[in-house]
């Protein structure tokens, strides 16, 4: 095949791919509708991310913690496009994904609070790493739930919420 006509070929899928349900407009999901990026949580124990939205694609990576924050980055019919808190991305099927909203402290032995103010008394210091369940969230502070303390969370100290995201 010569050059040129496999640059055509090149082109023709570019622009195929470019008009397919494939593309996204990173407002809407075009299969659910909902704002793109979002967060989700693992619903299932473990799920394999793919390189595609198909489980014929590689699996590059597996996913092993029930709860773990992931942000949606692209949809493709029963296939959300992820990434994790470190930016790593791939495929999961919708059905191992759940929408209830959890957060993963980033910041060791960051200090849940009683009330959303720094000088508020601390009810438990929690390790990097804690997955907590997440709750109402304010410009500075989100109000979140871990075994059996329920309090508020610095955003600076948590990942799974958007620095301007406020949750009623």
């Amino acid at each position: 095949m010569n050059t040129r006509r496999l640059f055509c070929l090149a082109g023709a899928f570019a622009l195929a791919f470019a008009s397919s349900s494939y593309a996204q407009d990173f407002t809407r999901g075009r299969v659910t509708g909902l704002p793109i990026p979002r967060f989700v949580s693992m619903k299932a124990g473990k799920a394999n991310v793919r390189r595609g939205p198909s489980t014929t694609n590689r699996i590059d990576w597996v996913l092993r913690h029930r709860g773990t924050p992931l942000r949606v980055v692209a949809e493709y019919q029963d296939w959300y496009r992820v990434e994790d808190v470190d930016g790593e991305g791939g495929w999961v099927n919708t059905a191992l994904l759940s929408p209830v909203r959890t957060v993963l402290v980033q910041q060791d032995m960051l200090v849940m609070r009683n009330a959303p103010a720094s000088d508020a008394p601390p009810l438990a210091r929690l390790e990097a790493g804690v997955i907590a369940r997440l709750g109402t969230c304010e410009a500075n502070w989100c109000f979140a739930s871990v075994d059996r303390y329920d309090g508020w969370l610095q955003k600076s100290g948590i990942w799974g919420v958007s620095q301007n995201e406020v949750r009623e």
